[in-house]
């Protein structure tokens, strides 16, 4: 047990050294962070430390003795500088637990123990969550949710096209307004949602929120024109 603490100490005095650039900011992993790069690489780089044996599913403390998470993986940027902790807070893989990138320079050993302080399983959940470059799972059901609003919306857009016609003059006019309205949701949706594809698995998160905030605006005018 005391070698296997005393690895970890050198672990993270190393990566501690070797990431002393980085500035320390409040606990955040970096926004919408996505790195391409396999925790592979990092066991035959830090010294000829196995990382696998001394940090990986090691839990993560705060100041207060409370548990907070557990190390999933390491990070090596493309200078092949260990430059990220995966943390993952809550359950499993895909059920529930939520991977966040914190900076190694956040993380202390304080008697043996990997220690994050001021976090809690509340505030790590909070964070941003981190998704690797080269997983694009998320990317693609949020892609096909989209996608099947913007059917919806095209169905709903004919319906009121064929209620229009037969309608009249009186009833034509608002359903030519809500026609009109439900049009300019359609062309909102599609052209943020081509920006997104064309950004890539890499970078679609910085395109997530305005994707969301169209397709919510034709969901709705989708459900008025469907009432």
């Amino acid at each position: 047990m005391k070698t296997t603490t005393h690895h970890a100490v050198a672990i993270l005095t190393l990566v501690g050294a070797i990431c002393s650039a980085v500035p320390v900011a409040a606990q955040v992993a970096g926004g919408t962070t996505t790195i391409d790069t396999s925790v592979t690489e990092s066991t035959q780089l830090a010294m000829g430390w196995s990382v696998k044996k001394t940090l990986m599913g090691k839990t993560i403390y705060n100041d207060v003795g409370k548990s907070v998470g557990k190390v999933e993986d390491l990070i090596i940027s493309p200078e092949r500088n260990v430059s990220y902790v995966i943390v993952g807070a809550g359950g499993f893989v895909g059920i529930g637990r939520h991977d966040v990138a914190i900076p190694v320079t956040q993380i202390q050993d304080k008697g043996g123990k990997l220690v994050l302080s001021g976090a809690t399983k509340d505030s790590i959940k909070g964070m941003p969550e981190f998704t690797y470059a080269t997983d694009t799972t998320k990317r693609d059901a949020f892609v096909a949710a989209v996608d099947k609003d913007l059917a919806n919306g095209k169905v709903a857009l004919s319906n009121l096209e064929k209620k229009a016609g037969a309608a009249n003059a009186d009833a034509n006019s608002a359903i030519e307004a809500d026609i009109a309205a439900l049009r300019l949701d359609l062309k909102a949706v599609d052209a943020k949602l081509s920006d997104m594809k064309k950004a890539g698995a890499v970078h679609w998160r910085e395109f997530e929120a305005d994707v969301s905030a169209a397709t919510a605006r034709l969901r709705k005018a989708t459900e008025k024109a469907s009432g």
